[in-house]
């Protein structure tokens, strides 16, 4: 439901929500869709709906966490200006049209625009139909009914196909400028000052007066936790497991099932 499309595909996704328990809708609604929905936000937040860069910051702070707290900021401070710094010299070299991952994202919707139909009604204005399902594609508001286009800002497979017919090779004017290496570049462009060293630090009266108590805190049983925990959906494990004979993972040479065993 959080990456549907359209409201149509959200709202069946939901009755069946509602025929395992009716509380879970009514916890969602209470919480209110645009805060998750991608179809229902008031903003458009774009293709990316995941918590990798928490995640990746995390993971790279799990030892500097036992650190007191203005030598930890100082441990993130280094890292965020290291990696602000390589991605900037990364983007500067960056020539491409599109950003690689949106290049993709280009190619695997021409790859689908194949075998689609289009039917011109104006001139900007096309009906496309798929799969016995029509699909109305308008090129100068940039936008599809199956809503990928406009939520997206990247040509869908329906307005690839309209491109094609009307012989159109250069895609840039149909595509969000937040693709392109100039605002990939513009992401860095804000510099990550150094800290001065300590002893040149010059702290004022108000702050040295200032005592600050440590929070109340209560250690749990065991060992501290150093890794998040999981959500059951979840993979945990990866199982890479490679047959020697088929190259297939899953299963070893042992238990290969695609060969007959050697008596």
């Amino acid at each position: 439901m959080a990456k549907a499309y359209r409201k149509e595909n959200f709202d069946k996704l939901m009755a069946k929500v509602v025929k395992v328990d009716h509380r879970v809708k009514d916890y969602l609604e209470d919480a209110g869709y645009e805060k998750w929905s991608r179809v229902h936000s008031i903003v458009n937040r774009g293709r990316m709906m995941t918590s990798n860069i928490a995640e990746c910051i995390n993971g790279c702070l799990v030892d500097t966490r036992r650190l007191t707290i203005i030598d930890f900021l100082e441990e993130a401070r280094l890292l965020f200006g290291s990696w602000n710094y390589k991605d900037r010299e990364i983007a500067s070299y960056t020539k491409d049209t599109l950003g690689r991952r949106f290049e993709e994202v280009l190619i695997v919707n021409a790859s689908k625009s194949s075998m689609m139909k289009v039917v011109p009604s104006f001139e900007y204005i096309f009906s496309v139909y798929q799969a016995g399902r029509r699909y109305i594609v308008c090129l100068e508001r940039k936008i599809c009914t199956c809503g990928r286009f406009q939520l997206d800002e990247i040509p869908c497979e329906h307005a690839i196909t309209v491109l094609k017919q009307k012989n159109v090779t250069d895609m840039h004017p149909y595509y969000s400028d937040y693709y392109k290496p100039d605002a990939l570049e513009k992401t860095y462009e804000v510099a990550m000052v150094s800290m001065p060293d300590k002893e040149d630090w010059t702290v004022p009266d108000y702050v040295l007066d200032k005592i600050v108590l440590p929070p109340r805190y209560r250690r749990l049983a065991g060992r501290p936790r150093s890794r998040r925990k999981k959500n059951a959906d979840e993979k945990i494990t990866l199982n890479n497991n490679s047959c020697g004979r088929y190259r297939q993972e899953g299963h070893n040479r042992s238990t290969c099932t695609f060969f007959p065993k050697e008596n």
